[in-house]
């Protein structure tokens, strides 16, 4: 829902959410991605304990996702009509930690919610 509902807040000033206004869950921008497949192969082998690393960029609820897009589309409006998705969304973590990777190699990622909405909403809007 997280790519979707940009799209619909921009075509169609609204979206039908399929999860609850509370959930949430652990997200990771692409541009962050991208920073950080970087990172890791530039970074010095000898502070590298491991190959596999958890990542995260974000956590968020879909009420505070459609709260952040109404600040540059005013009129948006999001309806919440949880599906069986629903239930595959509280079986996933909240968060996820990715300490390691903070420690070994100084991931950090770069956007947070806010800017994050800002450049999706920027991106996205140039196509319609």
């Amino acid at each position: 829902y997280a790519v979707e509902i940009f799209y619909e807040a921009i075509k169609n000033k609204q979206y039908t959410c399929f999860l609850k206004e509370d959930t949430v869950l652990p997200m990771l921008y692409m541009p962050d991605c991208n920073k950080c497949m970087i990172n890791l192969l530039e970074a010095d082998n000898s502070k590298l304990k491991r190959r596999v690393y958890n990542l995260t960029g974000i956590s968020f609820s879909a009420g505070e996702i459609a709260a952040e897009i109404k600040k540059h589309i005013p009129e948006f409006k999001i309806e919440y009509k949880p599906d069986f998705r629903q239930a595959i969304a509280d079986s996933w973590p909240k968060t996820i930690d990715d300490s390691l990777a903070r420690e070994e190699w100084g991931w950090n990622p770069s956007y947070n919610l806010a800017s994050m909405t800002i450049d999706m909403i920027e991106k996205l809007s140039k196509r319609f």
